[in-house]
């Protein structure tokens, strides 16, 4: 029997209903518990036990949650140490992967994530060994990737290979992150949350990353001043160290380890922005989306001729799947039925045309491969153009038939099953595909 069942069955049996609270508490879903005795209370106003529960669960001192200290202690030293690797990593003249890209864009994200991996273990004061096995796991990765590219040849799939690795060993630390967090059993409700959070802390560290440019070029204007050039290893502690700072600073300041990611806090600072702004971005989405399908028969060919072209469309399949993450509430009840409506109509509106743009993208990229033969970027945009299509067409599925009352249930359900296939194809680019070139 789940919560929402329970609950219901203890509409007159108090002490029945305050044991399920401890409980819920106790299993990190207090939110759930609040959530579906806030719907039974809408749906039953005459009942007093409801009545009661709304208002305790309502009342300041129940809402208010307590003010979360940051583990600076922990995360200041883990970034400044991240910091001086990244600066020891950044001599691209000496320090490169078969004489064709830095180490650094290598192995950036296994270093961050290590240290991210043991602030969150640290925090939560739990799962360091776990923390730490996962670490070592996406540095075992970024190792491979290292070591096999020696074996390949002719000199371009070196090339594309190391660049693939580079892209793809990121999605593989996030990977590790969320089984760092979830475990590898883990509800909707947290699921969908970790990826609402690691949104928020990407969007963190592109602030943090906007202050440090801003900085960093502060601090080069001022010896300049003077006629002071900077040699290049401060030049390299500017840049590469204070980019080494980003990553766990980030997390330290949006994620709270010592809470399950479905009782972060996301109603106000940087969750309540971001949200409204995947919001608002979803109509104005869907008029470019609208006006671009109407503009595609005046230059047809564009994508079967320009490989660039074909990379846009990839990465705004990307970002589009992004934005419907960000606009999809945690909660339905946060947001008004009439708005509800909206947002479900633009999600689906959205997904449909995104899915025929997409569809047309990849009849060019399949064309230039039955032309051109295979290549290992061709073969990683044909295939992260069916994953994103793929997902597109089941949230389509899942929205209509879950209808309006369930929808975002539904869409929280499948994206949070939809990372899988991520995960599954990253490891496939990274691991499998220099085997098969």
């Amino acid at each position: 029997m789940d919560l929402d069942t329970e609950i219901r069955a203890a509409s007159s049996d108090p002490q029945k209903l305050e044991a399920l609270y401890r409980a819920a508490q106790q299993d990190g879903q207090a939110e759930r518990f609040r959530a579906a005795v806030l719907s039974l209370y809408e749906a039953a106003p005459d009942n007093l036990l409801y009545a009661a529960w709304f208002h305790r669960l309502q009342a300041p001192d129940a809402e208010a949650k307590p003010r979360r200290g940051v583990n600076w202690l922990a995360a200041i030293p883990l970034s400044i140490l991240t910091g001086l690797i990244f600066w020891a990593l950044s001599d691209v003249e000496r320090l490169l992967v078969a004489d064709l890209i830095p180490h650094l864009l290598i192995w950036w994200s296994p270093i961050a994530t290590m240290s991210a991996l043991v602030f969150l273990a640290l925090t939560a004061k739990r799962n360091l060994g776990r923390a730490i096995a996962l670490g070592l796991g996406v540095l075992a990765a970024a190792a491979y990737a290292v070591l096999i590219t020696p074996t390949l040849a002719p000199e371009w799939k070196t090339e594309q290979y190391l660049i693939i690795a580079a892209i793809h060993l990121p999605l593989l630390c996030w990977a590790a992150l969320g089984i760092s967090v979830l475990g590898f059993r883990s509800s909707v409700e947290d699921r969908f949350a970790f990826l609402i959070k690691s949104i928020e802390v990407m969007v963190m560290a592109g602030l943090y990353l906007i202050a440090g440019m801003a900085f960093g070029a502060l601090t080069v204007g001022l010896f300049a001043a003077l006629n002071i050039d900077l040699p290049e290893i401060w030049r390299r502690f500017i840049v590469a160290g204070g980019f080494g700072l980003l990553p766990v600073l980030a997390v330290a300041t949006v994620y709270d380890p010592t809470r399950p990611p479905a009782e972060q806090d996301f109603e106000q600072g940087l969750s309540r922005i971001i949200n409204t702004m995947m919001r608002l971005l979803l109509p104005l989405t869907l008029g470019l989306l609208v006006v671009y399908i109407f503009v595609i028969p005046f230059n047809f060919f564009a994508p079967f001729e320009s490989r660039d072209l074909l990379i846009v469309y990839n990465l705004m399949l990307f970002g589009i799947l992004g934005l419907l993450v960000g606009a999809t509430p945690l909660r339905a009840e946060d947001l008004a039925p009439g708005l509800r409506r909206w947002l479900r109509a633009g999600s689906i509106a959205v997904a449909v045309l995104t899915v025929l743009i997409s569809l047309y993208a990849m009849s060019a990229t399949v064309s230039r491969t039955i032309e051109g033969g295979f290549t290992l970027n061709r073969l990683t945009i044909i295939g992260w153009n069916v994953i994103n299509i793929g997902i597109l067409l089941w949230l389509l599925y899942r929205q209509l038939r879950a209808g309006r009352e369930s929808w975002v249930a539904a869409s929280q359900t499948m994206f949070s099953k939809a990372t899988n296939a991520y995960v599954v194809w990253g490891l496939f680019l990274l691991v499998v595909v220099p085997l098969l070139f």
